[in-house]
């Protein structure tokens, strides 16, 4: 089969791989129906994250289940199914306690297993996914085919967005602003509306992805940056700042634009992979500022989110601006990397 593959900053390459092939009766072999870019690729696209070696890249997938192992019970062959960015057994201590990005025994794709046993990326033809009962989630049926690109949002930033609104204590009435413009951004965006937030600035310079973020529900755009964008948001914000602000970015920037936005007692929900950031602990304790976040579990998150999407309620795929055949995906690394694409997706 063919697979992505990233040797060295700048340099993806789709590249023929071996077929998987079930290595335990608790796996499951899916063919992929598509699949996507995300933001966080581009750490290691950028050189902003090292590796020695080429590695199997790409974590969002949904497709269809060709085989299960002889161990699997809540899905089968020919189910349409969802797989949240990383790989969890659904049974430990942590899962149960919805952290499955903490799994005891869980993993990411495009390594290996605890035995050593290859774990292929979402951006190929095909994925072995591993203690499958506890990681994909499987529609109520086959889906219309303009819906993957929302059931696929599912897979990482839908569920990302959730979180970061989640942390920071969205709300009926809720006033919030969101720093980041990307795919999780949106998604903050589109949760903090679907959680009943009544005023929502989306920070964004960008007006494809303004268009975007009033699509999802921001009543108001401020696209300036610095400490005039802070004022002029805490100004919209009742003069005050924001109940709760999402940092969907990760850069030491975005951390103190969030927290110079949040009001007195407010909380910042952050959900951005950090680099370079630091935290004014001295200036959060005089606020009483509050932050929370970290790893979004989105497999915690899909079920809820996989009735609305399904009922209609929100449509996530909107974040999805170029659809790319898998051959080329290098394509759409530079769209992303060059900010022509909020997010590419990906068909085998």
């Amino acid at each position: 089969m063919k697979a992505t593959l990233i040797h060295q900053p700048g340099d993806v390459r789709l590249e023929d791989v071996p077929d998987p092939q079930l290595h335990a009766d608790t796996d499951a072999l899916v063919r992929v129906v598509a699949s996507c870019i995300c933001g966080s690729d581009l750490w290691p696209y950028r050189g902003a994250n090292t590796f020695d070696e080429p590695w199997r890249i790409g974590h969002e997938f949904v497709g269809v289940i060709e085989q299960v192992g002889a161990a699997v019970e809540t899905i089968g062959a020919g189910d349409f199914v969802i797989a949240p960015f990383v790989w969890s057994d659904g049974t430990c201590p942590m899962c149960q306690r919805g952290v499955q990005t903490s799994c005891d025994n869980g993993g990411g794709w495009g390594g290996e297993d605890a035995d050593g046993n290859p774990v292929d990326g979402g951006q190929g033809e095909w994925v072995r996914v591993p203690m499958a009962d506890g990681t994909l989630v499987a529609t109520p049926s086959e889906p219309d085919p303009a819906l993957v690109p929302s059931l696929l949002a599912l897979s990482d930033v839908m569920g990302t967005g959730h979180h970061a609104a989640v942390a920071a204590g969205v709300h009926e009435g809720s006033t919030v602003a969101v720093v980041g413009d990307g795919a999780v951004g949106l998604c903050g965006v589109l949760a903090a509306k679907r959680l009943g937030a009544r005023t929502i600035v989306a920070m964004s310079r960008h007006e494809p992805r303004q268009q975007v973020a009033k699509q999802f529900g921001a009543s108001h755009i401020v696209a300036e940056r610095g400490k005039a964008g802070v004022a002029q948001a805490r100004e919209i914000l009742d003069g005050i700042g924001a109940d709760s602000v999402l940092e969907c970015v990760g850069t030491g920037d975005a951390m103190t634009q969030a927290i110079d936005v949040t009001r007195d007692g407010g909380v910042v929900g952050y959900v951005g992979v950090p680099h370079g950031v630091e935290l004014p602990i001295r200036k959060m304790f005089g606020s009483n500022i509050g932050i929370n976040g970290g790893v979004a579990p989105v497999r915690a998150y899909l079920p809820e989110l996989l009735d609305d999407i399904w009922s209609g309620r929100i449509d996530p795929g909107a974040v999805f601006d170029a659809t790319l055949p898998l051959g080329q995906v290098a394509d759409g690394y530079t769209a992303m990397d060059e900010r022509r694409a909020i997010k590419v997706l990906l068909q085998p």
